[in-house]
């Protein structure tokens, strides 16, 4: 084993995660800075533990600028009572919590990407810092992970529970079962196109289940979104028999993502018009998106077209795109 291995997380937990009952507090990192020489970055959590059973661990705010999940999880924490609890239940609202106070999808201290950052490093950024903390602390003891996202400021989704594709078809096949307890509109088989660092990853390669959502974006949460990851993480807890009452059965409509050709790319930058809305159906080579180059008039707009049947599931949000960025999301 490493040193690295060996030295101990510089994050301290103000709850015992073992103790009976409700507890509310934070994990405590310090962090030096220029208008706090002894300061620290205080990430809310709450730990609610009652009699026999599995401990789910949720999380929001991987990504700083994305609301469902520090909305249902707020909500969660202060509602749930330790007696219709039957085991464990660790809620961390805002995983990233530099990001989410500063309404950024990463850190502003050290522009860190939280869910690129694992497993993390204790002596590393403070971003790398907090998911060595995961990674060590809160992933082992959990059976289920349950990791809210929505597309920030740059993207827009369907509204959709995911869970991956796996070696481990046991695991594959439980984690496609709480997806679908979930009651999302949408339900996806995930593929990832970018996967390293990942706290999905990290979780996964634990055995633990793991499930996530996109479920909208814009930079903001709606009425509609809200509910139903209020909804969905509340069967999640029925689904594990650590809360008590019947699933709320939505219906939902399968969604596959086979291989790269679900995503389209923008080779340009410029002014972005969709042909098409989430949710609409379309066909190999529709065109998804002109790109008018804004640097002058009369120029013709480059056609972004789809590499596959399906419906757009996902788009880039702002007008504006720079080449590179995702333009569009085709599933099956």
């Amino acid at each position: 084993m490493s040193d690295k291995d060996l030295r101990p997380s510089p994050v301290s937990a103000t709850v015992d995660f073992d103790a009976v009952g409700s507890q509310h507090g934070f994990l405590r990192l310090p962090y030096s800075r220029d208008d706090s020489a002894w300061g620290s970055v205080m990430i809310p959590v709450t730990v609610i533990k009652n009699g026999t059973g599995p401990t789910v661990l949720l999380s929001g705010g991987n990504h700083g600028d994305e609301y469902e999940g520090p909305i249902a999880l707020f909500d969660l924490a202060r509602t749930l009572k330790a007696e219709d609890v039957k085991g464990r239940v660790i809620i961390v609202p805002a995983m990233n919590y530099p990001a989410f106070a500063a309404e950024t999808r990463t850190s502003p201290i050290d522009k860190g990407n939280m869910n690129r950052s694992f497993p993390g490093r204790p002596d590393g950024t403070v971003t790398q810092k907090i998911a060595d903390y995961f990674q060590r602390t809160l992933l082992p003891l959990a059976d289920i992970v349950l990791d809210f996202h929505s597309g920030g400021k740059t993207l827009d989704f369907l509204p959709f529970c995911a869970a991956h594709i796996l070696l481990d078809k046991e695991q594959e096949k439980k984690g496609f079962e709480f997806v679908e307890a979930f009651g999302a509109p949408y339900s996806m088989r995930m593929l990832e196109i970018d996967a390293v660092g990942m706290y999905d990853t990290a979780a996964e390669e634990m055995g633990k289940i793991f499930i996530t959502t996109e479920l909208g974006g814009g930079g903001t949460a709606t009425a509609r979104s809200a509910a139903i990851a209020k909804r969905g993480v509340m069967n999640v807890l029925k689904h594990a028999g650590v809360a008590t009452g019947k699933i709320e059965r939505q219906p939902t409509q399968w969604l596959d993502m086979p291989d790269g050709d679900c995503f389209i790319f923008s080779e340009s930058a410029g002014l972005a018009e969709f042909a098409v809305d989430l949710g609409d159906a379309v066909k190999k080579g529709d065109v998804i998106a002109r790109i008018y180059p804004v640097g002058r008039t009369g120029e013709t707009p480059l056609e972004l077209r789809s590499k596959m049947d399906g419906i757009l599931t996902a788009r880039h949000f702002p007008g504006l795109i720079k080449a590179g960025d995702c333009a569009a999301v085709i599933a099956q």
